[in-house]
């Protein structure tokens, strides 16, 4: 089905033009009817929408959000490029490199650690916005592995959290807000709890290749 198709389907369904415009664009990202790197520019979309260019930027806006759109110099919004190898590989670095901070970090967290990580938990189960869930999910890892002690591991990790936000994003709007695994997160803090760092560690593992294989089916499926 292609996007012309879309709007034609879901115009009745909504009752603001931008939930409208935000609806159709996200559906006809993640399926594949806009490839990654395709632009989208706002008259041709508010044109092709019969809507005003008001409710296209803000759709676009909340398409950045979640990951399915990049703002670029020159070129304005384009169809954000995310594939599957790229994916794949951020899970892979983030699966070994996770587990060995924590095996580090774990039994030199303290309480005040704990109760930081716990309350980001409860931040992430009340927050709505995806830009800001990703946030508070890496703020709640770096939690769990900052007693490491070793600096550059610790870069490393940060760095390769960094840059799974985008598939984190990409991941909530293709699959939805269920697949946060707070059951794993709240796993990993009572392991860590409890002094077990192989325990934390095998968690950790666990919940980075569990996402690995959800967005790797979905790529499947596109």
């Amino acid at each position: 089905m292609d996007i012309a198709d879309l709007i034609a389907r879901d115009r009745p369904r909504f009752r603001t033009a931008t939930a409208f415009v935000e609806s159709v664009l996200r559906e006809a990202i993640l399926s594949g009817a806009l490839p990654g790197g395709t632009p989208l520019r706002q008259e041709e979309l508010a044109a092709g929408f019969a809507v005003s260019r008001m409710p296209v930027r803000e759709a676009l806006r909340q398409l950045e959000a979640q990951a399915l759109v990049d703002f670029t110099p020159h070129k304005g919004a384009v169809v954000t490029d995310i594939s599957a190898q790229d994916a794949a590989d951020n899970y892979a670095i983030r699966a070994a490199l996770e587990p060995a901070a924590l095996r580090l970090s774990v039994p030199h967290l303290t309480h005040e650690d704990f109760d930081r990580a716990e309350a980001l938990i409860a931040e992430m189960d009340a927050e709505g916005d995806l830009a800001r869930l990703g946030e508070l999910n890496r703020r709640f890892h770096l939690t769990l592995y900052a007693r490491a002690g070793r600096p550059r591991l610790l870069a490393l990790v940060e760095q390769h959290l960094a840059a799974a936000d985008r598939y984190l994003r990409f991941h909530f709007a293709a699959l939805g807000r269920d697949h946060m695994a707070q059951d794993e997160h709240a796993a990993l803090l009572a392991a860590a709890r409890a002094g077990d760092a192989e325990g934390a560690a095998r968690i950790a593992q666990a919940h980075v290749e569990t996402a690995a294989r959800n967005i790797e089916a979905f790529f499947a499926r596109r």
